[in-house]
């Protein structure tokens, strides 16, 4: 799902490595059981650098939730490039939230849990759930009585959906029924609501691999001296 950009300086890859490895260490013992220790001991790290960049638990569980919200609205909104009617939108992210907890579930209940935790998770992914919300209510597909109320109705239900399906509690397609339940209840009829959610969802491709990095000055001092060396043998034997 993320990889940092090149071209960071030290302490911003640091700080990045210890949210990394906080995402690792909550997913297995959750953020309640998990210690400052244990995130430094899983980014081969000092406490002391841990304690550099965050002060407390709560900070990480911040930085957990920041990292998550930008690096899911951001890759979600890549994939809805090209679709400008509101309410395929809202029905794409809505089943996309859910694929990702049908693809990892242990990921996704740490996800949950950090939104208890952390509310700044929601908050940020709710700027972009808001965008889409409006342009529904300006091309009329949606007919709510409020923002705040609609906003609760598809954070809930969407919560509970990845809860569901990470426990293994639902069966299959469950992304697109509750899709269609979230447009109905933002007022969409039933047979416009099921059209939508049942349309196939645009592709949402991996991350394009980066370009290895160049060998380190020893390595790639070592690597010539060895190519020297046989190059000497093979002038000896002729």
């Amino acid at each position: 799902m993320w990889r940092p950009r090149p071209g960071l300086l030290k302490r911003e890859r640091t700080r990045l490595q210890l949210v990394q490895a906080a995402i690792r260490v909550f997913a297995a013992r959750g953020i309640a059981g998990a210690t400052m220790q244990e995130l430094a001991a899983a980014a081969g790290m000092t406490t002391g650098t841990v304690y550099n960049h965050f002060k407390t638990k709560e900070e990480v569980a911040r930085a957990v939730a920041l990292l998550l919200a930008d690096t899911l609205c951001r890759r979600i909104g890549d994939s809805q490039q090209g679709i400008d009617e509101g309410a395929q939108r809202m029905a794409i992210g809505n089943q996309r939230y859910i694929w990702l907890a049908e693809q990892s579930p242990a990921w996704t209940l740490m996800m949950l849990d950090v939104a208890i935790a952390a509310p700044e998770l929601l908050l940020e992914i709710g700027q972009y759930t808001l965008a889409d919300l409006r342009l529904g209510v300006k091309q009329k597909a949606f007919r709510i009585p409020g923002e705040a109320a609609a906003l609760d109705l598809i954070n809930g239900t969407i919560s509970q959906a990845m809860r569901s399906v990470a426990l293994g509690l639902v069966p299959r397609h469950h992304g697109r029924d509750v899709a269609t339940c979230v447009l109905r209840g933002l007022g969409m009829d039933a047979a416009a609501a099921k059209e939508v959610a049942h349309r196939p969802l645009p592709p949402f491709p991996p991350f394009p691999p980066f370009p290895a990095a160049p060998p380190s000055s020893s390595k790639a001092a070592t690597t010539a001296a060895g190519t020297s060396r046989v190059a000497a043998k093979k002038a000896r034997r002729g």
